[in-house]
C-alpha cells in the first residue's frame, strides 16, 4: 500500500516536564496517513511520555497535538480513542480474570463500535475471536479461551493490539510491542505489523530492537534527552554520527549491524 502524504497526526512543539526535569521539550514531527512511523531514543530520552501525551494520558505544558485538522491536546483518553487513536502499553494491561476474548467485548461495546456498526449488536464473542485468530491466536487449539493471567508474553502483547483492533482504529501507537519477546515471536509479529499497514491503518512504533523496526517503519524520529534529535529514512538515521553518540552502547551495535547487512544486499 502507497504511503499517503497528507499528516494525520500532527505534534507541534509538545513539552513536558516532571519535577523539573524536561520530559519532552518543544519536540515536532508529522506522521502521514497510511505510514509506520518509528520513535527511537536511548531510555529516558521522552518516548513513552510522547505516547502518553498524545493519548491524553499525561496533559502537556505546552504545545498540541492534531488529529487531521482537529485540535485533540488535552482531550481525556476516552475520546482520542473513540476518533480513532489507540495504543498498547509497555507493561500489558489485560483483564488479567478473564478469557482472552473476553478482554476485548469492552472496546467491541464502545460509542465508536455502536456507531460504525449503526447501533446493531452482533455477536461480540464471535467477533473477538476472529480478530484474535487473525493477529495469531490458534483457535483450535482454545488460546482464545484460556484465562489472560496464564498466558505467555507473547500472547499478551498479540493481546494489546487485538484491543487495539476491537476498535477499528485509524492510527496505533505501539509501546515497545517487541519488547520481551524472543527472535521467532518477533518475526511473527512482523506481518501482523505489516498487514495493519496494508489494511489503511497509521502506525507510530517506539522500540528497542532497532534492526526489526527498521525494516517495517517509512521514516524515524529520535528522540534524545526529551528533544527530536533527527528525522529521516532508517538508511539516514543508520549513517547518523549524532545518532550512533547518543546510544554509545548495545543499541549501537544494532545500529552497525543493520548499516552492515544493507552494504551486502547493495553488493
Amino acid at each position: 500500500m502507497s504511503m499517503g502524504e497528507e499528516a494525520l497526526i500532527r505534534v507541534q512543539n509538545l513539552s513536558k516536564s516532571f519535577g523539573g526535569v524536561k520530559a519532552t521539550n518543544d519536540v515536532s514531527f508529522e506522521i502521514k496517513r497510511g505510514e509506520i512511523l518509528g520513535v527511537i531514543g536511548p531510555n529516558g530520552s521522552g518516548k513513552t511520555t510522547l505516547v502518553n501525551l498524545i493519548t491524553g494520558f499525561v496533559k502537556p505544558d505546552a504545545g498540541n497535538v492534531y488529529f487531521g485538522n482537529k485540535k485533540i491536546t488535552g482531550l481525556d483518553p476516552a475520546k482520542i480513542a473513540d476518533l480513532g487513536i489507540v495504543r498498547t502499553f509497555q507493561i500489558v494491561r489485560p483483564y488479567h480474570s478473564l478469557p482472552a476474548y473476553k478482554n476485548l467485548i469492552v472496546p467491541l461495546n464502545s460509542p465508536r463500535i455502536k456507531r460504525t456498526k449503526g447501533g446493531k449488536s452482533g455477536d461480540r464473542d464471535a467477533v473477538a475471536i476472529d480478530i484474535l485468530e487473525e493477529i495469531g491466536f490458534e483457535r483450535d487449539a482454545f488460546v482464545p479461551y484460556k484465562i489472560a493471567s496464564t498466558l505467555p508474553l507473547g500472547y499478551l502483547k498479540r493481546l494489546e493490539l487485538a484491543r487495539c483492533l476491537a476498535l477499528k482504529p485509524e492510527v496505533i501507537l505501539c509501546d515497545e510491542v517487541f519488547s520481551g519477546l524472543s527472535a521467532s515471536e518477533i518475526m511473527s509479529m512482523v506481518p501482523v505489523i505489516e498487514r495493519l499497514q496494508m489494511e489503511g491503518i497509521t502506525i507510530l512504533m517506539i522500540e528497542h530492537r532497532l534492526r526489526e523496526l527498521f525494516r517495517l517503519v517509512n521514516r524515524v524520529v529520535v528522540l534524545t534527552f526529551g528533544e527530536k534529535l533527527m528525522e529521516g529514512t532508517p538508511e539516514e538515521v543508520v549513517s547518523n554520527q549524532k545518532v550512533r553518540e547518543a546510544y554509545l552502547g548495545v543499541e549501537t551495535e544494532e545500529l552497525e549491524e543493520e548499516e552492515e547487512e544493507e552494504e551486502e544486499e547493495e553488493c
